[in-house]
């Protein structure tokens, strides 16, 4: 079993220390079937950031779908692997903070995957209010949703009705489905949810 040294997933070091040890058991090499889907039965392309982006995947099949898409991470380790992970779309990969980054234009789509349950639960309320700051209404909150009672983490999963209380005053849910392309990590506990903001 791999040894960390650094425990603290709020800091950039506990992300460098695993990406340079290549154990990112959260990452599925690729885009998941919902996203795709999503993608595909948008109207038109939509103004999208993936926060905590890790390898960013997702961005390289929105950018090329004709997608204005910025993905960011407060690890310079993950920007590296994103960069390296999307090619010609890698100056669309920025290390920044997420609490602290701002759009270069109004946002359409904020991308989940595996950012909420990466921080602790202590910080969930402050990552909630964020994503509210930054989309207008009718804009989305679309991806992935980890439910599980487990005390250690990461990933730190969540209740439905914690999920539902965390949200609701600024977002209603409009899509809920069952994924059937999880990685083991992930597997029987996570849904596809699409939030919108009102």
């Amino acid at each position: 079993m791999q040894q960390f040294h650094e425990r603290d997933p709020l800091t950039p070091a506990f992300w460098d220390e695993r990406f340079a040890g290549n154990f990112t058991p959260w990452d599925r090499g690729g885009v998941p079937q919902a996203l795709r889907d999503f993608a595909a039965a948008a109207p038109t392309p939509l103004t999208t950031l993936i926060p905590g982006c890790g390898s960013a995947h997702e961005l390289a099949c929105l950018a090329e779908a004709g997608w204005d898409v910025t993905a960011i991470d407060f690890s310079p380790a993950a920007v590296a692997a994103a960069k390296a992970a999307v090619g010609p779309w890698a100056g669309r990969v920025v290390e920044a903070d997420f609490f602290a980054w701002r759009p270069a234009a109004p946002l359409q789509l904020i991308y989940e995957r595996a950012f909420l349950c990466a921080m602790p639960r202590a910080l969930w309320p402050r990552v909630a209010a964020r994503w509210a700051e930054l989309l207008a209404p009718g804009a989305l909150l679309a991806g992935y949703f980890f439910f599980d009672n487990a005390a250690k983490g990461p990933p730190f999963g969540i209740a439905r009705e914690q999920l539902d209380a965390l949200l609701a005053p600024h977002f209603d849910c409009v899509e809920d489905a069952a994924v059937a392309d999880s990685i083991a990590v992930f597997e029987g506990k996570e849904r596809w949810l699409v939030w919108r903001r009102r």
